[in-house]
């Protein structure tokens, strides 16, 4: 039981980290945006990066089991929200650039 609770807690760990990996790229990707010369192959290409590292990275926690993807995908979408709530714009405030 305690090493089901402790691989379970480390799936869910490690989600977290593919989360903060793939939604701050993604932050860092948009806000960079504005300044690029090539837009459209800073986002297709910080798309595809992020997507390879963090399915590996999936593939890797799961090692066969359905209870350790469901862990990491809960600790991938609870960093989601985390950072959702954290990075968005307070209310009455102008964001430039």
């Amino acid at each position: 039981m305690d090493s089901l609770v402790l691989s379970l807690s480390l799936a869910a760990f490690t989600g977290s980290l593919l989360g903060l990996f793939y939604f701050g790229g993604l932050w860092l990707t948009v806000r960079r945006l504005i300044s690029s010369k090539r837009p459209g192959m800073l986002m297709l290409g910080s798309f595809a990066a992020r997507l390879l590292i963090t399915l590996c990275g999936f593939y890797l926690v799961m090692d066969g089991s359905w209870k350790r993807i469901l862990a990491c995908m809960a600790g991938f979408l609870a960093t989601r929200f985390v950072l959702a709530r954290m990075l968005a714009p307070r209310k009455g405030t102008v964001q430039l650039g």
